[in-house]
């Protein structure tokens, strides 16, 4: 069902997408997706949570080498993770979906937040003093995510190799140059 949803939302706006019509594509009775997500907007918040959650710490391998090395790494498995449900994470991640629904911002925002955790942690920046600052860069760099995707994804402007090389190269200069100027300022 989920499966199902996933591909709706990202095939046409929330409004055209109906349950008994998911119901139907997925083989299920409608009853069976309230009992199990409760109403339309209940499975777009689900659709909206798989889109944009990180796998827990200790199912993501962390990548080996250079720098260099480790960041084409992740950001190869960040457009993997962005290309298998291109046009759903497009529109979840850009608001296209319900509009303005705080639900869906707080859920959004607490990815954000999550994502930011997670890579000071694998850069070793936990313990800085300045580890606020560092995470608001990281929150920073989603936003060129979402806009690069969205280039890749919706516009066709930038081929995926493309906008590896963007995120790769700015994901390096904010490690290697952003972060040590802001972890070492006062």
């Amino acid at each position: 069902m989920l499966s199902c949803a996933i591909d709706m939302f990202g095939e046409r706006p929330y409004a055209a997408v109906s349950t008994a019509e998911l119901a139907q594509r997925a083989g299920v009775a409608r009853g069976l997706i309230n009992h199990y997500f409760g109403n339309k907007r209940d499975l777009y918040l689900a659709v909206v949570r798989r889109m944009v959650t990180l796998p827990r710490p200790e199912k993501m391998a962390v990548p080996a080498g250079t720098l260099r090395e480790r960041v084409d790494a992740s950001v190869a498995w960040l457009l993997d993770t962005i290309g298998e449900h291109g046009s759903t994470w497009v529109k979840v991640t850009g608001h296209e979906g319900v509009g303005d629904d705080p639900e869906v911002q707080r859920i959004l925002d607490e990815a954000d937040y999550a994502a930011a955790d997670r890579m000071v942690a694998m850069m070793g920046l936990d313990d800085s003093l300045h580890s606020a600052e560092l995470r608001a860069l990281v929150r920073c760099y989603g936003g060129l995510v979402k806009a690069a995707g969205r280039e890749w994804i919706v516009r066709g402007s930038l081929t995926r190799e493309q906008v590896h090389h963007l995120l790769a190269d700015a994901l390096t200069t904010l490690v290697a140059e952003t972060f040590p100027k802001v972890d070492a300022n006062p």
